[in-house]
């Protein structure tokens, strides 16, 4: 769980973005992962390394990034996790509004990191449809926090069972995000990717895509599996 040690080198001129990279299980929140919560603790621990990173150059607004959902979600919305047998509302940006829309799970968990990490300032969720037309028109600097996992087919007990390709694919998805290729990730077969149930994939293209060509230095801060699905954390800092 070692992260890599640094060696990103901030820009000089333009307007940085700073990524971070981070699963969505409920698990990751302690209300829901009860007395499993050790076991995800180390993950906690990963997540919150890579949002304070992501959080470090000062970003105007946080683009929160992820699949399940439709539109734009901001102030007033929110999700909970009610799902998962804990009455735990998240509020995404702000109190929240009556019929204010409801964030899917993602966005949902992508909410709670930023408030743990103590965030107060403004928030746009966005499927990854929509993330390389929300870059192009919010002024910097901006924050993009890429939710998603890898595949989960990682063991046999996996929620999909064991696909000897799924480690494979994950490792490779790692190590573009320890490389801070975003060609690699804007690669990614998104069929091979929907097949080893790595709901990260169209998240990971996204992000590929909209910063590929731009210098990037990169962390990876953990790559596992511990409930057979793999868990992938890193950040970018994209000059």
């Amino acid at each position: 769980m070692s992260p890599v040690p640094p060696g990103r080198r901030p820009t000089e001129a333009g307007s940085p973005v700073s990524v971070s990279f981070c699963p969505g299980p409920p698990l990751l929140l302690p209300a829901v992962a009860g007395r499993a919560a050790a076991e995800t603790a180390g993950l906690r621990a990963a997540c919150a390394e890579a949002v304070e990173a992501l959080l470090a150059p000062g970003p105007e607004v946080v683009l929160v990034v992820g699949g399940g959902g439709s539109g734009r979600y901001g102030a007033g919305d929110a999700g909970d996790l009610r799902g998962f047998g804990v009455d735990l509302t998240v509020p995404f940006d702000g109190p929240v509004h009556p019929g204010g829309r409801h964030t899917p799970l993602a966005l949902t968990v992508g909410a709670w990191l930023l408030d743990e990490a103590g965030y107060a300032g403004t928030r746009l969720g966005v499927g990854p449809d929509e993330l390389a037309g929300a870059l192009a028109v919010l002024p910097g600097p901006v924050g993009v926090l890429a939710m998603g996992d890898g595949s989960a087919r990682r063991t046999l007990k996996a929620p999909g069972y064991l696909d000897e390709a799924a480690g494979p694919f994950d490792a490779a998805v790692a190590a573009a995000l320890a490389a801070g290729d975003a060609a690699a990730l804007a690669a990614l077969d998104p069929v091979e990717g929907e097949r080893l149930l790595a709901a990260g994939v169209p998240t990971w293209r996204a992000v590929g895509a909209a910063l590929a060509g731009r210098e990037v230095g990169a962390r990876l801060h953990a790559s596992e599996a511990p409930f057979g699905v793999g868990y992938l954390v890193a950040d970018w800092l994209v000059a």
